[in-house]
């Protein structure tokens, strides 16, 4: 870029944020360039120190740099494609939007802790200490906030407080931490009182699914009861694509079955990856009670039935007609 004239230097770096941004929108404010041009004494006291200090590369014109400066000061972007900045960022550099990988590694850690060690003005520090997260604030009322490989935001309340950040958007940050673990130093296993959505999608389906089915084994109607008053799905399938009515009716718990039948109304036909409904099991294992409470609730269940379920409803009642 040394050999570039100020016009190519502004399109390359603008390109870089518009792949970051997803192709979404990406505009320039002519009118914020000029102000920050007119209003910016300290970043030229600063240009000229680092000058001074021989901080530029030789060869680097300090009021081309500075001009650059404001200009990219003044892009403009919506809360919608500075959130998919904010989520490349959060991604290793890859946009989620185009699958694009627009930085490495290397940048967007480079990148993640400066924001969090100076991003947000001279509230930088109380930031980091209360919300723990990388953030850019601008002086338009806008927060770019990144949590490190699960997602990144854009908020935008245009009211400032004394620092020149969004009142309401540090508070909106403050209380976001305060609800999930997203604090760089919350303890992802051991804080009890904050949600963490990086882990409920899977461990705790696991858990009601095992939690479900040992209840339907050892025969405890009480919690089933519990389960169902806490509206859990009581047509959950294991890895075996088994249900708790295929347990209860390979266990011959009568009371269970009952249960899951007349209270829950759960599904009779839901065949497990052998083929098998609650009925086949009922049967298989010589539960005489229960093969005749699941061919009457099966003679009675009311949604529609595929094709499917009306051949293996013929097909349990020959396996029934054979064992009799």
């Amino acid at each position: 870029l040394m050999d570039c004239n100020k016009a190519e230097k502004f399109d390359f770096v603008l390109q870089y944020l518009n792949k970051m941004a997803g192709n979404e929108y990406m505009g320039f404010s002519n009118a914020t360039f000029q102000s920050e041009k007119e209003t910016g004494d300290r970043n030229y006291a600063i240009g000229y120190y680092l000058k001074e200090k021989k901080c530029f590369p030789k060869g680097v014109d300090m009021m081309a740099a500075l001009d650059l400066y404001f200009q990219l000061c003044s892009v403009e972007v919506t809360c919608e494609s500075g959130s998919v900045m904010a989520a490349t960022l959060a991604n290793g550099g890859i946009c989620p939007i185009t699958g694009e990988s627009v930085l490495s590694a290397e940048a967007v850690r480079n990148t993640l802790s400066l924001m969090h060690s100076c991003g947000m003005y001279d509230f930088s520090g109380q930031f980091a200490f209360h919300v723990g997260l990388p953030a850019k604030s601008a002086v338009s009322g806008a927060i770019l906030l990144v949590v490190p490989n699960v997602m990144g935001m854009m908020c935008l309340s245009p009211p400032l407080d004394k620092l020149g950040n969004s009142h309401r958007g540090t508070s909106f940050c403050q209380k976001l931490v305060s609800l999930f673990n997203f604090h760089n130093y919350d303890n992802l296993r051991h804080c009890a009182r904050k949600l963490d959505p990086r882990r409920e999608g899977g461990e705790v389906r696991n858990k009601t699914v095992v939690n479900l089915l040992f209840a339907a084994y050892s025969g405890d109607v009480s919690a089933l009861r519990r389960f169902a008053l806490s509206a859990m799905d009581m047509e959950q399938k294991d890895y075996d694509s088994r249900t708790a009515l295929h347990v209860a009716a390979a266990e011959g718990h009568i009371e269970v079955v009952k249960f899951l039948i007349e209270a829950c109304k759960v599904n009779p036909f839901v065949k497990d990856r052998w083929g098998n409904i609650p009925l086949d099991d009922a049967v298989q294992f010589n539960h005489l009670e229960v093969v005749k409470l699941l061919q009457d609730y099966q003679d009675s269940y009311t949604p529609s039935e595929t094709q499917a379920e009306a051949a293996a409803k013929a097909l349990s009642k020959e396996n029934l007609e054979s064992m009799v």
